[in-house]
């Protein structure tokens, strides 16, 4: 069995649905992961072959204002998880960020390369990657800018203001890969049924800006939207993010076989299944 821990979550929701019979998701009602006894209590009692964390404090800024609720989640309960996993003899798939990059390499980053987290937020997600391998089994998954059904997301954030604005300003000098939840979730099984172990990066193909991304979305959708430049330092939010920091995924497809589409694709894919789940 694969137990996905945060299964009512945008990426665990995705998972599920793909996994299928060999799945089972837990969310807050049946764990509190930042509790040792309970993380215990539940994997111990389902003894599943794989966990999958799903579970994250992910509000960037909000992490900033409480850094200790980000560490207990992101960083003591992967601790916990990995503890039981240990104990069960599980594999533990943590899912982690490309936000513990400073975004300062000028290149896609690699899976050795060194970390150095600008945020409370990246600095969280970094003591989980650390954590995880108390558990000689697992797969730390780094990926990034990621929207999908089940969420609060950037496409749905610009859909909602292109249907109020004709004039919009999006930020152009943040550089990654937008990805959608459904095909990190195939990359993640890939991954699991490759046997694979260690650290790997999974995001959809290519890169762009915010503000490219916003464009994308408006000329796929067919919104009439002005999208104007501006700077990170301009919109001044409460945590540091990276300014580059698309990730090289090459390792993924030698190891486990999987081919991430482009972002592009991935975006086209998802607004006609949006569009055929709304109607």
């Amino acid at each position: 069995m694969i137990l996905v821990v945060g299964a009512n979550g945008m990426l665990g929701q995705d998972l599920i649905a793909l996994i299928g019979d060999r799945g089972h998701g837990v969310d807050i009602a049946d764990i509190d992961i930042a509790s040792l006894e309970s993380v215990m209590k539940v994997i111990g009692g389902l003894k599943p072959e794989v966990v999958v964390n799903c579970a994250a404090y992910t509000d960037v800024d909000g992490c900033e204002s409480n850094p200790e609720t980000a560490m207990a989640v992101n960083g003591e309960g992967v601790a916990y998880l990995a503890m039981a996993c240990r104990e069960t003899g599980a594999l533990l798939v943590q899912v982690s960020t490309d936000y513990i990059f400073d975004g300062g390499k000028g290149t896609p980053y690699v899976e050795d390369d060194a970390p150095s987290p600008l945020s409370v937020y990246g600095e969280s997600k970094l003591a989980g990657e650390m954590n995880a391998a108390i558990c000689p089994e697992h797969v730390i998954v780094r990926t990034q800018w990621l929207y999908g059904l089940h969420g609060n997301n950037f496409v749905e954030t610009m859909l909602r203001l292109g249907a109020e604005k004709d004039q919009l300003n999006v930020v152009d000098d943040q550089i990654g890969s937008p990805t959608w939840t459904m095909d990190l979730a195939r990359a993640i099984i890939a991954l699991i049924d490759g046997g694979c172990r260690g650290t790997y990066h999974a995001a959809n193909s290519g890169y762009c800006s915010w503000n490219g991304f916003a464009k994308a979305i408006f000329e796929e959708t067919g919104l009439n939207v002005d999208v104007r430049p501006m700077t990170t330092t301009e919109l001044n939010r409460p945590a540091k993010r990276p300014l580059y920091s698309t990730l090289e995924c090459s390792k993924l497809t030698v190891d486990a076989g999987f081919h991430p589409q482009t972002w592009r694709d991935a975006l086209r894919q998802y607004l006609k299944l949006r569009t055929s789940s709304h109607s």
